[in-house]
């Protein structure tokens, strides 16, 4: 999810019809600037190379995110997933076809990835599985991923707070939209759902989210050729 405020001035995007390795192009219809969806800036016309703020967003399941946040409205607009048989055909990458072949994991295997100053890492969901709490540093940078299995939730934070380096551990007795985790350096319990620190020192605290894509690998290879795999 992208601002739409550019520059000080509020614009509004379209769906342009054209992709760019298998990716939306949008448009925006005051200036009518070509916007990849993946690389969140402009690609062609006025604001080419413009980059768009990110909003950190909850890719998660309709029941997991209701329980969460019970006042949500929403928008509903299609009553199916056109794309269900896409999402089963291991054969057909996008469109056109992948771009950068890479077989340290299958085509349409799910990742998510993220891009640490430069340095792409992709952290697959099957690997997450067995590692849904991971403690990981790329590029001099601390992450957090976290991975809740029933609703297929993958969520990146910054681990460091105030300063200093946090190590999380999933506390045993909660779990689902209420699981808890725990930093060992000062016991205190944070919602990993949300990252506030809901007890002990750092209450009140909140890690800050690390934007991420959840994509198939070989949409995110075919921008990341030089991507690095955790592996467990």
């Amino acid at each position: 999810m992208y601002s739409r405020e550019i520059n000080g001035e509020l614009h509004t995007f379209g769906v342009s019809g054209k992709l760019i390795m298998n990716v939306l192009v949008m448009y925006d219809h005051q200036t009518r600037t070509l916007w990849s969806q993946f690389l969140n800036r402009g690609v062609e016309g006025e604001l080419e190379g413009v980059e768009l703020d990110v909003i950190p967003v909850t890719q998660t399941t309709w029941g997991a995110w209701k329980e969460l946040h019970p006042e949500t409205k929403f928008l509903d607009i299609f009553k199916a997933d056109p794309y269900d048989q896409y999402y089963t055909d291991y054969n057909r990458p996008g469109v056109i076809g992948e771009r950068n072949k890479d077989d340290r994991l299958s085509t349409k295997d799910l990742v998510v990835g993220v891009n640490f100053d430069g340095t792409p890492k992709a952290y697959p969901l099957k690997e997450l599985k067995s590692s849904p709490v991971l403690n990981d540093s790329v590029a001099g940078r601390d992450a957090l991923v976290y991975f809740d299995t029933p609703s297929g939730t993958a969520l990146v934070y910054d681990r460091s707070v105030n300063g200093r380096s946090l190590n999380f551990t999933m506390a045993p007795d909660t779990s689902g939209v209420l699981t808890e985790l725990v930093d060992e350096e000062t016991g205190s319990r944070w919602m990993a759902f949300t990252g506030l620190a809901v007890e002990g020192e750092l209450k009140g605290q909140r890690l800050e989210r690390i934007p991420s894509h959840l994509s198939f690998w070989f949409a995110w290879t075919d921008w990341n050729p030089a991507t690095e795999l955790f592996m467990g």
